[in-house]
């Protein structure tokens, strides 16, 4: 059995250790990251076969190590994990290298599925289609993290684009913050 080199990329240090003990049972090899240095360090010394990255990296984007760890290797199979999922920023991930984008709570069954659909080389034709409209809340969350991602997340521009005030996005926001 081929070793399978598993960089699981989290700043909640009691979620990234769970995970990597689930997959370390599973018979990968796992290191750990908190944030972009952390996942140069690794880089630096192995490039993983696979890659569970979250959105949000405290104050940061995790799309800036999924855009490392894909120039690295186009191979490796990246994973997005987050609590706000929006259909900007996983066309944002996926643009960046990542293979699957899925919503937290995910385990490891679910990322794992997410990595053999990648290595399948397809998705799911399956997959059921939505019939509800979009809320205009929910238009105007992914407007908001779309410009926030086309900003590299700077709000004052994010701001100034959308035509409203620095202070009314910081609320915006504060209710629900990009993971």
């Amino acid at each position: 059995m081929t070793e399978k080199h598993l960089l699981i990329v989290e700043d909640d240090a009691a979620l990234a250790k769970t995970l990597g003990r689930s997959f370390e049972r599973r018979g990968y090899t796992v290191e750990l990251a908190s944030d972009q240095a952390g996942v140069e360090a690794v880089l630096a010394k192995r490039t993983p076969d696979y890659a569970v990255v979250d959105l949000k990296l405290g104050a940061t984007s995790g799309l800036v190590c999924v855009q490392a760890i894909h120039a690295q290797d186009a191979r490796t199979r990246i994973v997005v994990l987050t609590g706000y999922a929006s259909i900007a920023t996983a066309v944002e991930a996926i643009k960046l290298g990542a293979s699957n984008y899925l919503p937290k709570p995910s385990d490891t069954d679910d990322i794992e599925a997410a990595f053999a659909k990648a290595e399948g080389g397809g998705g799911d034709v399956a997959t059921p289609l939505g019939n509800r409209p979009t809320s205009i809340k929910t238009l105007e969350w992914e407007r908001i993290n779309q410009t926030l991602a086309e900003n590299n997340f700077n709000i004052s521009e994010t701001a100034r684009q959308l035509g409203m005030h620095r202070r009314t996005l910081a609320r915006k926001l504060e209710k629900q913050p990009i993971k």
